[in-house]
């Protein structure tokens, strides 16, 4: 039981670290637009490839000390940061709605979260 509320906590953890990555990112990103010459059209792959990488640092990190069962806990990473993001979209943003993008961003993000797990395993 003690072993699987500190896996808990753990991924836990590493959710607000991957949310404080894609937040500073994402500040970055907006100073970079508001001073250069940047089109706002680059905004959702820019925020996509923001995300991603902070799935991959957090799913790899947060599994860089147990060694085991990668695989799964970068997954959990990878879906539960998106869809903490989708359900708090759902509630804050008028006529959201999933479309086919919203699907291959949720499975972009669970790969990516598997592959940052892996990674963090064999680190």
């Amino acid at each position: 039981m003690a072993e699987k509320k500190s896996n808990v906590l753990r991924v836990a953890k590493w959710l607000g670290i991957a949310y404080l990555i894609t937040v500073i990112l994402i500040a970055i990103y907006a100073a970079v637009l508001t001073f250069t010459s940047v089109p706002e059209s680059s905004m959702p792959a820019v925020v996509l490839v923001i995300s991603l990488l902070s799935i991959l640092l957090s799913s790899s990190l947060s599994v860089k000390k147990v060694k085991e069962k990668g695989l799964v806990n970068g997954a959990l990473i990878g879906f539960l940061y998106i869809l903490i993001l989708y359900v708090l979209s759902s509630i804050f943003v008028t006529g959201f709605r999933l479309s086919g993008y919203s699907i291959t961003t949720i499975l972009l993000c669970g790969v990516v979260g598997c592959i940052g797990g892996i990674v963090g395993v064999n680190i």
